[in-house]
């Protein structure tokens, strides 16, 4: 395990951005973003995308470093897909709340107690997980993939319980759910929702089905993050109201410019709807571990091969 280095706050937005793409050069790497990362880091990333896009290009990089700017699991999966490949984190406590409600050895016996049933694990999940699992699905193929599948088998849907529900709604499949949750998902208010809706009753809701049922109910629209930036550039619309964590606004401003978003508010006065995790990540650090070549994701060779086989089946039923 390595400390987690102290940024440079010294240095120009700019002047780290020249330094992190002259690396880009001399490492033969790549910068993998989520769309939930701060704009600096969106902006200086080879690739932005929600889970699904990342783990595709992490599967087909020739680069010899990748360095993922998001939450560990999503580092973790890129180690997996690669695991001659060094792939660094900026910052290693960047963890996940929706991860962390699923210990593995809780989930071990929850999975004990139900032999008959096949395991889809939600991609937010820990590597420990994934290996337990029979098949990783992400929230663009999570509907697609529970519908491949035999209508008679049972199923164990974990982590996320919300987008559990959800593919349970869309599929008509009853599935057996962990009850996990992300925290920034859960936060947003229904009433708030509802209130802003009457103060901007043209625009267009758009939400992610990791919210929970109360506030889905109140959106035009459900999607990964990816599908939520397709419609905001398709739809007709020129306002939007988006529940799900706002550094995806980042990305709709740049390919949907003239529209306006307004991210949806949180239970609670404060920037709830931020993920603490996914802003760990900074410019500084980036260039800090590009520089140093660390923190760097390690997992045992054993743990890589059993978490492989699950992701490589989704990336199978996935449609490109």
């Amino acid at each position: 395990m390595f400390t987690t280095l102290s940024p440079v706050t010294t240095v120009p937005t700019h002047d780290l951005v020249d330094a992190i793409n002259a690396l880009k050069q001399e490492l033969n790497a790549v910068v993998l973003a989520h769309y939930y990362q701060e704009s600096e880091i969106q902006d200086v990333a080879d690739y932005i995308g929600d889970s699904l896009g990342l783990s595709r290009q992490a599967a087909d990089t020739s680069a010899d470093v990748i360095v993922f700017a998001g939450v560990h699991f999503m580092a973790e999966t890129a180690k997996i897909l690669n695991p001659e490949k060094q792939v660094l984190l900026p910052d290693l406590d960047a963890g996940c709340s929706l991860a962390d409600s699923c210990p593995p050895a809780a989930f071990e016996a929850f999975k004990a107690a139900h032999p008959d049933h096949l395991v889809i694990s939600y991609i937010n999940c820990t590597a420990a997980i994934k290996a337990m699992s029979d098949i990783i699905c992400t929230s663009s193929n999570a509907v697609s993939i529970v519908k491949q599948l035999p209508a008679d088998q049972k199923i164990i849907f974990a982590p996320d319980q919300n987008l559990g529900r959800y593919v349970m709604q869309q599929t008509g499949r009853d599935m057996l759910l962990w009850q996990g949750s992300c925290m920034v998902h859960e936060t947003f208010s229904e009433k708030k929702l509802v209130q802003l809706q009457m103060n901007h009753p043209h625009a267009e809701v758009i939400a992610h089905p990791e919210c929970e049922a109360a506030v889905l109910r109140h959106a035009h629209f459900v999607g990964s993050t990816t599908a939520l930036l397709k419609h905001a550039q398709q739809s007709p619309k020129a306002e939007f109201i988006v529940v799900t964590e706002p550094g995806i606004i980042h990305q709709m401003e740049k390919q949907a410019p003239g529209k306006v978003f307004i991210p949806a508010p949180p239970t609670a006065s404060c920037a709830c709807n931020e993920c603490p995790h996914m802003r760990l990540n900074t410019l500084e650090k980036l260039y800090l571990a590009m520089k140093h070549r660390q923190p760097e994701i390690v997992l045992a060779p054993e743990l890589q091969r059993q978490a492989l086989k699950p992701i490589q089946r989704m990336l199978d039923l996935s449609t490109p």
